[in-house]
């Protein structure tokens, strides 16, 4: 237990000198368990700064990849944020740290299930879904932010559309191989765009996402 304390504080120190320095943030990072989400085999690379792999051929992203996007998407404690690609429930976990409102679309069958179970064995109250991630969520829109943890041609009409007016929604577009950071703000006039870093993520498959192989 104190070699995990440990690893998490480095991990922490790390994301704090590459710039992340919202110390709510922090602390989630510290408080989620991300062993939890890797399997046994990967354990003790579970607090380096890297992506790792995960079933169905998809990824844990990147802790300071997940810290950087949350950190631009400014949570506040009670805002219903849509986050499309459940993934391995990592980020869905830290967004419900930050105390938001989480509602979360996965694509692939398996990742939801095992996301569903384990977030839920781990006290977390999260909204999920199994279906095309592009096309958002309707039911429940407008969302206070939406974030996007795999990359897109191009930013989604259907996700746009769900913001409320001030929403902001983070983004990562380009090609398959390479993203920028988008930061879509939507306001009463239309929307604001800011583009950041550079990052690299599996691809957004859906309708208003990249095509699937063999589709």
């Amino acid at each position: 237990m104190l070699l995990i304390e440990e690893e998490k504080k480095g991990l922490v120190e790390t994301l704090w000198q590459k710039g992340i320095k919202d110390e709510t943030l922090l602390k989630a990072f510290y408080k989620v368990d991300r062993e939890k989400f890797i399997s046994s085999a990967l354990r003790k690379f579970a607090y380096d700064d890297n992506a790792l792999p995960i079933e169905c051929a998809q990824t844990i992203s990147q802790p300071f990849t997940v810290a950087y996007m949350t950190q631009v998407l400014q949570v506040k404690p009670g805002e219903k944020i849509l986050e499309i690609g459940t993934g391995s429930g990592y980020q869905s976990a830290i967004l419900a740290e930050l105390s938001a409102d989480v509602y979360t679309i996965e694509r692939i069958e398996k990742l939801y299930t095992n996301a569903k179970k384990l977030l839920g064995e781990m006290g977390y109250i999260i909204h999920f879904k199994l279906d095309d991630g592009t096309l958002g969520w309707e039911e429940y829109a407008p969302y206070d932010k939406i974030i996007v943890t795999a990359g897109a041609p191009d930013v989604p009409h259907s996700l746009v559309e769900q913001l409320t007016v001030g929403g902001k929604l983070v983004i990562p577009v380009g090609s398959q191989e390479s993203q920028r950071l988008f930061v879509i703000t939507r306001n009463e006039k239309g929307t604001e765009k800011k583009i950041y870093e550079h990052f690299k993520f599996v691809p957004l498959i859906g309708e208003e996402g990249w095509r699937n192989k063999g589709q």
